[in-house]
């Protein structure tokens, strides 16, 4: 599902301009965005949780030719599911 379906969804079921609802979504997605770059957990009940998590550096050997590389420590994004959602999920498995 892309962004633009959500926002089409979104302004069918709320009788409301696409537009709007694209703004209200940018502004969503960009307070989301900042929160988390400033190491702030963000939740949202009944669907997850998003936090940066710090990965460990490294060193790896690439397969195709065998070099030894050092990947240094990087920041990523984690998501851990609401317990609605995991239940949902595994009862549609079923």
């Amino acid at each position: 599902m892309l962004k633009k379906d959500i926002i089409d969804s979104v302004s069918e079921e709320l009788s409301m301009q696409k537009q709007d609802v694209s703004v209200a979504a940018d502004v969503i997605l960009e307070t989301i965005s900042n929160a988390l770059a400033r190491d702030r957990r963000v939740e949202l009940r009944g669907f997850g949780s998003f936090s940066v998590r710090s990965r460990k550096p490294r060193t790896t050997k690439n397969p195709r030719t065998g070099q030894v590389m050092d990947i240094p420590e990087r920041r990523t994004l984690h998501f851990t599911m609401s317990k609605s959602l995991k239940e949902s999920l595994i009862s549609d498995m079923d």
